[in-house]
């Protein structure tokens, strides 16, 4: 398996943030082809003090050419593009990594 992490600091308007992100972003995210499973987690709380962590959004897909995949799609460029509408690029951390169970 293999997950895309996207990590969000905390927006200056949480409610419109909300807003967006569950009534536009995840359903655009939802058509991504080879799309497993889209999990979010709101408000997690850091282990590390001063961390600044507001949600964050796993997708899973089969492997790590899947996320390749449906990022190239038009489906995956339009969730690249509104995920700037959602914060600039030092409001986000984004990670691609294989899972292996153990």
């Amino acid at each position: 398996m293999a997950t895309m992490m996207v990590i969000y600091k905390t927006p200056r308007d949480k409610e419109s943030f909300l807003e967006h992100y569950f009534d536009v972003h995840i359903p655009l995210a939802k058509k991504l082809p080879g799309l497993i499973k889209y999990k979010v987690s709101q408000s997690p709380v850091p282990v590390i003090s001063g961390q600044d962590v507001f949600l964050i959004g796993e997708l899973v897909f089969a492997s790590m050419e899947d996320i390749k995949s449906a990022f190239a799609s038009p489906e995956g460029r339009a969730c690249a593009e509104d995920r700037k509408i959602l914060a600039e690029d030092d409001k986000v951390q984004i990670y691609l990594y294989e899972t292996t169970e153990v």
